[in-house]
């Protein structure tokens, strides 16, 4: 089967959900679309079998699907199901050799209720995931400056900030003596570490810690 004859599915408004949903987390498109190719993978495995490798791809410019199996030309076969032989290549490809990946398309899929939400549960993992180390990505970069955040909630003398994407966490002894905050309040606080968590990045603020001093007077200066 020629380029032209493989079996595709066309969804033009894919590609504006994938837009509003980047510009949404402000995160990559390409992130976007690949979430939802691994999604269109998942279930095509579901219903063409999860012992397939299975490739699908979006054009970023049509917004056009195609599904293929990949089969891998081997000398021997050991894996029926991803593996065919130099002869059978050659089926699909006079030009066959050893070591050559082969896609065979697969027809479209029916996306029914079951099948889209399979599909909705893979892209929102993944977006989250990508939206989780962008922020981390961001906040790293700031480690080692001042910041300024909104209290949202103060826990034991703990106190913990709205920076806008993220929260942030001071313990009460990173806090200045007798000093009080409320839900609401602004603060100014010196980012002393950025964690990796599950969760999202886990932000560590002071406001005793000698680097906050000299950051806040060298802005005075």
């Amino acid at each position: 089967m020629s380029e032209n004859e493989e079996l595709t599915v066309v969804r033009p408004e894919l590609l504006q959900i994938a837009e509003a949903v980047a510009r949404d987390k402000s995160i990559e498109q390409t992130i976007v679309i690949e979430a939802m190719e691994q999604a269109i993978q998942s279930v095509a495995k579901k219903k063409y079998g999860q012992d397939l490798e299975v490739k699908a791809s979006i054009d970023e410019k049509t917004g056009e699907i195609k599904i293929n199996r990949v089969l891998h030309v081997v000398n021997e076969i050991e894996d029926s199901s991803n593996q065919i032989s130099l002869e059978q290549g050659k089926q699909f490809d006079q030009n066959a050799q050893l070591g050559d990946t082969i896609f065979d398309p697969l027809p479209p899929i029916d996306f029914g209720r079951v099948a889209a939400q399979t599909a909705k549960q893979v892209i929102v993992q993944r977006v989250k995931e990508a939206d989780k180390e962008r922020q981390y990505n961001e906040y790293q970069e700031k480690q080692g400056q001042i910041i300024n955040g909104v209290v949202k909630r103060v826990e034991y003398g703990n106190v913990f900030l709205d920076l806008g994407k993220a929260e942030a966490y001071m313990r009460k002894d990173e806090t200045i003596s007798r000093e009080t905050f409320r839900p609401g309040d602004r603060v100014r606080a010196y980012i002393t570490q950025v964690k990796k968590d599950l969760n999202g990045p886990q932000i560590f603020l002071s406001r005793t810690c000698n680097e906050f001093m000299a950051a806040l007077f060298s802005q005075e200066v």
